[in-house]
């Protein structure tokens, strides 16, 4: 049986298109991982709301998004652009912070439900 040569392996001409695009995905997916892991390292996440304004006042802007209200609590800190008043369309990034944590350990937890199961019955 005769042995086959590959003559022109090594030459970019002879690669698959398959193969370019395979590598151009996988530098992409590469990248995005990359530089994904370094925006969410260090801060919590950002969110935001772009809707019209129904009501604004010194502690909160209230926007609606479709038929649910958003109420964002703001501050003198919040950096607002231009003049912001009932109607206009405005777009709000925010995060959430917890202000309060209650911890229950898991052994409590599981004894207050199976409290609750057995008063049901």
């Amino acid at each position: 049986m005769p042995q086959r040569t590959l003559s022109k392996s090594l030459n970019r001409i002879a690669v698959p298109p398959f193969y370019k695009g395979m590598k151009r995905t996988l530098l992409s997916l590469i990248a995005a991982v990359a530089f994904g892991g370094v925006a969410f390292a260090g801060s919590p996440s950002s969110y935001q709301v772009t809707g019209p304004v129904t009501a604004v006042d010194d502690s909160m802007i209230t926007v609606m998004k479709g038929k649910e209200k958003f109420e964002v609590a703001r501050d003198s800190s919040t950096k607002v652009t231009g003049d912001l008043k009932v109607g206009d369309k405005v777009t709000i990034m925010y995060t959430m912070t917890a202000k309060e944590v209650e911890v229950k350990s898991a052994d409590k937890a599981k004894k207050d439900d199976k409290t609750k199961k057995e008063e049901k019955k």
